[in-house]
């Protein structure tokens, strides 16, 4: 079965992976592809760099609920100091 991939970048990685293994291109793309559909299942078949998005917005939430108001003033404090009136660093 013939693939034919038109994309340069790919193909610009494809000779990467092949290079620094010592594999063909088309065995590096295969090795890849089987590590990235074993990353989605064990993400329970979804995008796995989604699932840390998601579990670092939890755990973002979680201490944010945990923050007490002495907290968030604290806080809010730091990032005042941190940033000018145009939000860029002080």
């Amino acid at each position: 079965m013939a693939l034919n991939i038109k994309n340069e970048r790919v193909h610009e990685l494809a000779r990467e992976a092949a290079r620094r293994t010592g594999a063909t291109q088309v065995s590096a793309l295969e090795a890849a592809l089987e590590q990235y559909l074993a990353g989605l299942d064990a993400a329970g078949g979804t995008n796995p760099a989604g699932s840390r998005v998601e579990r670092a917005r939890e755990i973002a939430g979680a201490m944010r609920d945990s923050w007490t108001d002495a907290d968030r003033a604290a806080m809010k404090v730091d990032l005042e100091a941190m940033y000018d009136e145009h939000g860029l660093p002080a």
